[in-house]
């Protein structure tokens, strides 16, 4: 029986005991209370709530738009329905960026108004003196290193990260220093494989990948992605477990129908 599976309270000393026992961690996103608690009843380890939100429940193109007060807003949501998985929630652009003191208040703001228990942040060397003050005041942090979304514009394109050696060895480099500040995990996206395997070999802390292959200690994806509620995503990595898109059109196309028709509601269907 998996370790999860007997705690009934996911710590980040309990992710560090997966790693150590060698089992992978399952983490995905989720944005609302309806959502979250199905994925906590169901055993997910991690949820994070994601800057993501921005593309899946709010449609920007980016992940820069979403604000502060609209993670917080979601935050709050999830953790209202959680009772065992560990929250994370992403620090949104525009709020650690270059200015420690705005990192932490923004992550202050994050643990206080929404109950989270960590937050992560995207970035390696150029961010640490924003993870060394959220640190000090007790915040844990999840960093997050390879394609990092809230930098599409310095980056232009999608594309696996970190192929080139020079870039490999700073994402390297970026690793062992988001741990030795304390950091509790990091994220690896979309990077080689056989880079993901590497560094988390090097690491004592977990690696979560997505579209890092299987060499780290867990995986994350976008909820509505790996349901099949956004069926306009279909990179590499991406597993659809489901299609939902089309069943809940289905559905209400049916609704509709049935309306129409004045087949609902039926003599049981009133009083």
């Amino acid at each position: 029986m998996y370790l999860s599976n007997n705690t009934s309270l996911i710590t980040t000393h309990v992710l560090q005991e997966m790693k150590t026992r060698g089992e992978k961690i399952a983490m995905l996103t989720a944005y609302d209370y309806s959502m979250a608690k199905i994925l906590d009843e169901a055993g997910i380890d991690v949820i994070l709530v994601g800057d993501s939100a921005s593309n899946v429940m709010a449609g920007h193109k980016t992940t820069l738009p979403i604000t502060l007060n609209e993670m917080i807003y979601h935050a709050s949501s999830v953790v209202r329905a959680v009772t065992r998985a560990l929250v994370v929630v992403d620090l949104p652009f525009g709020t650690y960026q270059g200015n420690s003191k705005e990192a932490l208040n923004s992550a202050i703001r994050i643990m206080k108004e929404s109950g989270a228990n960590a937050i992560k942040i995207e970035g390696g060397k150029e961010i640490l003196e924003s993870v060394d003050r959220i640190l000090s005041a007790g915040i844990p942090i999840i960093g997050h290193l390879g394609l990092t979304p809230q930098s599409i514009n310095k980056f232009g394109t999608y594309i696996v990260r970190a192929r080139e050696e020079e870039e490999a060895n700073k994402l390297r480099s970026d690793a062992l220093l988001l741990e030795e500040a304390g950091c509790f995990s990091v994220v690896l996206e979309k990077i080689p494989a056989k880079l993901a395997a590497e560094v988390t070999q090097s690491l004592r802390i977990p690696t979560i990948g997505i579209g890092a292959g299987n060499g780290v200690d867990g995986q994350v994806l976008v909820v509505h992605d790996m349901l099949g509620i956004n069926n306009q995503f279909s990179p590499r990595f991406l597993r659809r477990y489901n299609n939902l898109y089309d069943e809940i059109k289905n559905s209400v196309s049916q609704y509709i129908e049935d309306v129409k028709s004045s087949d609902f509601p039926n003599e049981s269907e009133q009083y």
